[in-house]
């Protein structure tokens, strides 16, 4: 088997490198849209509690009134 060459060597521990920050970058983006999911999930129980809010208040205004 012939001996691996410096040039070869350094392709390896390069692609090796890359690699690496590929799969990181795919957690992240992963993990990005997972974020935005919940955060639109979140808005939506945030508009919901703001609504009932609203009938509540308009609820306690007329029977204060």
């Amino acid at each position: 088997m012939a001996k691996k060459s410096k040039l070869t060597q350094a392709a390896v521990t390069i692609g090796s490198v890359m690699g690496k920050a590929d799969r990181t970058a795919h957690k992240v983006a992963k993990a990005g849209v997972l974020a935005k999911k919940e955060l639109a999930a979140i808005s939506k129980q945030v508009d919901a509690l703001k609504k009932q809010l609203r009938t509540t208040t308009k609820r306690l205004k007329r029977a204060l009134a």
